[in-house]
């Protein structure tokens, strides 16, 4: 039962299962207590900052622990513009019309509270081009966020000449890497931001734990109230078995790029080819032959003998087959709209309906990629028949 869903969340690894249960049976400490229980969690919290850190390519004291990807965007946005409204007047944001719901639902929100926001749309391929976004920073503009790999097709956008041209222009840069990590290198001296989100049950470790990075000397203010957690970045008691598990996830995860992208790009590739053989003119490509992650290959169906296909229908009998896929973002999976990444591309509202993400991982086989396709092809025509 071929499941082709990784982008939404990925399986928990067993190695991080493995590191993760002293911490929920018996070294159950607090980490701000002093006693020895306290100490131990506190040593294993530092730890997985120190290991986060390494994979990250900077210092522990620049990670802060979240609840997930979510909260690390929301943070980054909110305190980053906090920081500059307070240090410069700066509290401008200019993001991307393709960004993760995470991001464009604080920006909306920013915008309904009086901020300064400007969308810039994507190109054919859904990336975001270094001109649009040297042409959108001004003196008010506080900060810029891009994400490094689209959640819903792929595409890999150029965040470290994008960082170059909002520096030059007085800006701080943030980036969701949420898609990235485990796929492509995610250095943060190398991409050059600010700051840098990532949620751990992206990468085989366990749901409700992320992080966000944030440079030293970034300008920032915290948004979660409350102790002095997280160097008083984001008070809170720390997910200790959390962190530790993502911690795992993430160095092992790092260990194994290479090895898994180069992979990971050749099932996507094969799925893809077959795909444009069985369906030739009706199958829209939406993920780019070039400059994208290894994992995400997204389609849509053009409309067939019997008109648009219906794209839950289509969703739900793939799973009736055993291929579990999503149409795009799990976090609006609910939403009767078409993906708001597929509208900033222009497609059809019939043809952007009827679509079907495949994301690979770790588990995934030429045999779930072979499935999926012959799946596919089985449901179009049940479908293509009743609407006839």
């Amino acid at each position: 039962m071929p499941y082709l869903d990784h982008a939404a969340t990925t399986p928990l690894r067993e190695e991080v299962l493995d590191a993760m249960l002293p911490f929920l049976r018996e070294a159950w400490g607090n980490p701000s207590s002093l006693h020895g229980p306290g100490r131990r969690a506190r040593v294993a919290v530092d730890r997985a900052r120190e290991r986060v850190a390494r994979v990250l390519g900077c210092e522990p004291g620049e990670v802060v622990f979240t609840s997930g990807g979510t909260e690390a965007d929301n943070l980054a946005l909110r305190g980053a513009l906090a920081g500059m409204r307070r240090q410069s007047g700066r509290g401008g944001l200019v993001t991307s019309a393709v960004e993760h719901e995470a991001v464009l639902q604080t920006a909306h929100a920013l915008e309904e509270e009086g901020g300064d926001v400007t969308v810039l749309p994507p190109d054919a391929d859904g990336r975001i081009a270094v001109a649009a976004v040297a042409g959108a920073v001004n003196e008010t503009t506080g900060l810029v966020s891009v994400m490094l790999v689209n959640n819903e097709i792929g595409t890999v956008n150029p965040v470290g000449d994008i960082a170059d041209a909002a520096h030059a222009a007085g800006a701080l840069v943030h980036t969701d890497a949420v898609q990235a990590a485990g796929l492509l290198v995610v250095d943060v001296d190398a991409l050059g931001v600010d700051l840098l989100s990532l949620s751990g049950h992206k990468v085989g470790g366990p749901k409700g734990v992320g992080a966000l990075v944030v440079r030293a000397g970034t300008p920032f203010r915290a948004v979660q109230t409350g102790g002095s957690q997280e160097r008083r970045r984001r008070g809170g008691t720390e997910n200790v078995a959390g962190i530790v598990g993502f911690a795992e996830a993430l160095a092992l995860a790092a260990e194994e790029r290479e090895a898994t992208a180069a992979r990971l790009t050749a099932l996507r590739d094969a799925l893809r080819q077959r795909l444009v053989e069985a369906l030739g003119e009706r199958l829209v490509v939406n993920t780019p032959t070039s400059g994208a992650a290894p994992h995400v290959l997204s389609v849509s169906i053009r409309p067939g003998p019997g008109g648009p296909v219906d794209g839950e229908m289509l969703l739900t009998a793939l799973d009736l087959e055993g291929v579990h896929v999503s149409a795009g973002s799990a976090c609006t999976s609910g939403a009767l709209e078409p993906s708001h990444v597929l509208q900033a591309l222009g497609l059809p509202r019939d043809v952007a309906g009827a679509t079907v993400r495949f994301s690979m991982g770790r588990t995934t086989t030429d045999a779930d990629v072979t499935e999926a396709k012959s799946a596919l092809i089985r449901v179009l025509e049940r479908l293509d028949a009743v609407a006839v």
